[in-house]
């Protein structure tokens, strides 16, 4: 059964930078489409930043331009490089693979961004 594993959460200041790692158990993001997804208290969890088999990315409007989503399949990690940081960036973050392939969910990472 395939483990995600998250973590380089934490507290930052506004406009500071976070580097977040997710590691898998398995073979699992060789040729596979992966994401990053964040949750905020009290609302639903997001995709904001995924990439793709080939290596190309899509972001959410919200952090466009300020995060980088980038893998190192050898290491079947995939890192999301957080910059410029918000109040609003702050949520769990999860990585997983694309709707609907999804793998069971690790336990995340807490980003809190202070204002």
């Amino acid at each position: 059964q395939v483990q995600l594993v998250e973590s380089g959460g934490g507290l930052v200041q506004a406009g500071g930078s976070l580097r977040l790692s997710c590691t898998a158990s398995g073979s699992v993001f060789s040729g596979n489409a992966m994401g990053w997804y964040r949750q905020a208290p009290g609302k639903q969890r997001n995709m904001v930043a995924a990439i793709m088999r080939g290596g190309s990315t899509n972001y959410a409007d919200s952090v466009k331009g300020r995060f980088t989503i980038s893998r190192d399949n050898a290491k079947n990690t995939v890192y999301l490089q957080m910059n410029s940081l918000k109040p609003e960036d702050t949520a769990v973050y999860y990585c997983n693979a694309l709707y609907p392939d999804f793998y069971s969910w690790g336990q995340g990472t807490q980003v809190t961004v202070s204002s």
